[in-house]
């Protein structure tokens, strides 16, 4: 795995062997009904590379053949054929193709107004298995739709589909009732020391079936949900509030400031003075 680069930057290298089929809010207003900025399906090879240090909402990448290096929760990781990630709103994202892989991925950026809610919630996996065929059909059949004009009630029902993909993928009720139930419990009670055994107490679950889980069902330990759901506490916090970094720090459960503001660069990208600085 690439070493993870401290100076990353706002970043989209094509390239000339990568191809890409998209379609935007700005040429497709359904899109923008269900809060989508753009969609697409993607056949890239190296050089190819992405990298946003704030999405501006969900990014769900999925990926249909080949295989490619996504960062992701502070860590290069490979997503693969039969493997979606999903990414929440104001986080540090990357993706690159590797040399001589060829990687075909279909993906959706969300647009996240201030008053909606993001469809990702605290049960949400972060990288998991996932049938690629009917999103990369979707929106492949909305592009072509968009190329001929013919039938514009098609991409209202392509467009529906693309987003009931999404959902099926972010809000995965199939999950273990215990996992769902646990993870919103948690959320609201950041602040408390949590470890791995509290966690298997409070879902009645040994700490090694918790583990085998969350790993299934949601692509991280349970330590590394936890880290997520107070990472996006605090990034809220950070851009919403005048409180204290310090305050903050303990609020979503860091009695030590420094290694909060370690953990908060590593996941967001950004220090907590310096993201609260650039979302105001």
């Amino acid at each position: 795995m690439p070493p993870i680069n401290p100076q990353l930057s706002e970043t989209h290298v094509v390239g000339t062997a990568t191809r890409e089929w998209k379609v935007r809010a700005q040429e497709c207003p359904v899109l923008a009904g269900h809060h989508i900025a753009h969609v697409g399906v993607a056949d890239a090879a190296a050089p190819y590379e992405m990298v946003r240090m704030d999405l501006s909402g969900t990014y769900l990448l999925s990926c249909s053949s080949g295989r490619g290096l996504i960062l992701l929760d502070g860590r290069w990781q490979l997503c693969r054929e039969g493997w979606a990630c999903l990414a929440p709103p104001h986080a540090l994202l990357a993706f690159r193709a590797e040399p001589g892989v060829r990687w075909e991925f279909t993906w959706v950026r969300y647009q996240q107004p201030p008053e909606q809610k993001p469809i990702i919630t605290a049960s949400s996996p972060a990288l998991a298995r996932f049938d690629p065929l009917p999103l990369r059909s979707a929106v492949l059949g909305l592009f072509h739709e968009m190329q001929s004009q013919t039938a514009p009630m098609t991409v209202t029902h392509w467009v529906a589909l693309i987003h009931t993909y999404v959902l099926r993928f972010a809000r995965p009720w199939q999950t273990d009732d215990r996992l769902g139930h646990l993870w919103e419990y948690v959320a609201a009670r950041l602040g408390e020391p949590w470890s791995l055994d509290a966690l298997a107490r409070h879902s009645h679950l040994s700490a090694e079936h918790l583990r085998r889980l969350c790993r299934r069902e949601l692509g991280r330990s349970p330590m590394h949900q936890v880290i997520y759901l107070r990472m996006q506490l605090a990034a809220n916090l950070l851009a919403t509030t005048t409180d204290k970094v310090e305050t903050i720090a303990t609020a979503v459960g860091y009695e030590n400031p420094f290694v909060f503001s370690t953990t908060f660069k590593k996941w967001v990208g950004w220090r907590p003075s310096d993201y609260r600085a650039k979302q105001r």
